[in-house]
């Protein structure tokens, strides 16, 4: 009756009860784990997962309400279902206020008991594929509060809807693929699929099987067909990401395809119709390729119809603290920590600095800001440390570029390692278990770390215990 297998920990104190339910979860696909008390079911539910829990309200000791409750207060995700010989609709309505999906009263049918089972399992996984939902489009969301990206959005809103085709300019790391995105989610086209290709990751020799695919047998190493991103992103839109860094022998096949609507796949003997709204996007000046002859002019004229400009962090940082603030929650999100606010200190600190990497940097910084606190609120010394030094940065600064600084970028790394370490190294007190376990790292780990840095431990004088 149930679609998928389960595994069920089911809590009452009576030893026919238990037994029958069981079996009747095993004789239906699923597997059920026992237990005839709320301490130690709370135990289990803690140690194990499982997909549902089912409970008995009236036990001796602990009642089902009270493991409820506790079950909810650490945080244990999995659905429970009430049931009670004894229920009252006081009872009743505390547990759904405590979250519980569903309340049995005794005696329950086979049927029934696996009909509210399956929905509770259903609505479980419904609610899991829309966190999942919200954090990929978390992902791709466009976060922005500055006055140059106010206007940007509305140049994205005009261009949208029509079939134009968009050149994407701005520095690495500006977010030129969620502007892409963002175009094709408000387009016509939004229903189809959005494909990409970044042409500095592709190898010259395989960037037309890339775009157009090849047919079996084509070339060595062909041993089937392969459908390329052109036909993946029928109906849909294509985002070819650096286009400035495409081979000027495939520059002359795009044009081809931008002009004719067709394909032919490698090794293929006819054209294959293709619907596609090409976007593209570099961070290199095309027009001193054209002059260069790195870049085709014909080309260029036909996908410079619409150029959108992204601006540099350092150029727009009102969006720091809003940006800060999305890295933050889904940094936390998805590897599971506790949410930290960034202080005003804070803020100003990271708006202090020139951002070189832009958007991507700021999120690896947030990112680092985040496994290395301690704090349940990140002040401005955090950012200090997370940040390359001062030298660095001014470095950075009067360039414009990453590398203007002295010291290369793995020496900067370690150092910045070097220093986490000793700091907390001091602030528990030399303590290596509890320093690993601020940091993040396994013991060994920790040790492994101090040994390639140069931290000479034997000058550490409080050893644990154990050691």
């Amino acid at each position: 009756m149930i679609v998928a297998k389960a595994n069920i920990l089911i809590i009452d104190d009576d030893a026919n009860t238990l037994a029958s339910l069981s079996r009747a979860f095993r004789l239906s696909g699923h597997e059920a784990t026992v237990c005839d008390n709320a301490a130690r079911a709370l135990e289990l539910a803690r140690d194990g997962h499982f997909d549902l829990i089912l409970s008995d309200v009236v036990m001796p000791g602990k009642d089902g309400i009270a493991l409820l409750e506790e079950i909810r207060t650490a945080g244990i995700a999995s659905p429970v279902v009430m049931m009670s010989g004894q229920a009252t609709i006081e009872m009743a309505v505390r547990a759904t206020r405590l979250g519980a999906a569903d309340f049995l009263e005794k005696p329950i049918s086979t049927e029934k008991l696996l009909l509210t089972v399956e929905n509770a399992l259903k609505l479980a996984r419904l609610e899991e594929e829309n966190r999942d939902l919200r954090r990929r489009v978390g992902r791709h969301q466009l976060v922005w509060a500055s006055p140059a990206m106010k206007a940007l959005m509305a140049e994205v809103e005009r261009v949208a809807a029509s079939e134009t085709r968009v050149c994407i300019r701005g520095e690495t790391g500006t977010g030129k693929e969620l502007v892409a995105r963002t175009l094709h989610e408000k387009s016509p086209r939004k229903s189809g699929p959005f494909i990409t290709l970044n042409c500095a990751a592709v190898p010259a020799e395989l960037m037309e099987s890339e775009l157009f695919g090849h047919e079996k047998g084509a070339f060595t190493g062909a041993a089937s067909r392969h459908t390329g991103k052109f036909e993946q992103a029928h109906h849909g839109t294509l985002f070819l990401d650096e286009i400035g860094d495409m081979p000027l022998a495939m520059q002359a096949k795009l044009l081809r395809v931008l002009e004719e609507g067709e394909i032919e796949r490698v090794g293929g003997d006819r054209p294959i119709p293709v619907n596609v709204r090409v976007v593209v996007a570099t961070h290199r000046n095309l027009e001193e390729q054209v002059r260069r002859n790195t870049f085709r002019q014909d080309l260029y004229h036909r996908i410079f119809v619409f150029p959108i400009v992204l601006p540099p962090l350092r150029e727009r940082l009102e969006d720091i603290p809003v940006l800060t603030e999305h890295f933050a929650r889904q940094v936390a999100e998805q590897n599971g920590w506790k949410a930290k606010k960034f202080s005003t200190e804070a803020i100003a600190e990271l708006s202090r600095y020139s951002w070189p990497g832009n958007v991507r940097e700021l999120r690896n910084v947030v990112e680092r800001v985040l496994l290395l606190a301690t704090e349940n609120e990140v002040d401005a010394a955090a950012i200090r440390m997370a940040l390359p030094r001062a030298e660095s940065i001014n470095g950075i600064a009067e360039s414009g570029a990453p590398g203007a600084a002295t010291g290369a970028m793995a020496e900067r790394v370690e150092a910045f390692e070097r220093d986490t370490i000793l700091s907390e190294l001091k602030r528990h007190h030399n303590h290596m278990t509890n320093t690993a376990k601020a940091l993040g790292l396994e013991r060994s780990h920790l040790y492994k770390k101090c040994q390639h840095l140069g931290i000479d431990l034997r000058s550490i004088r409080k050893e644990e215990d154990d050691e």
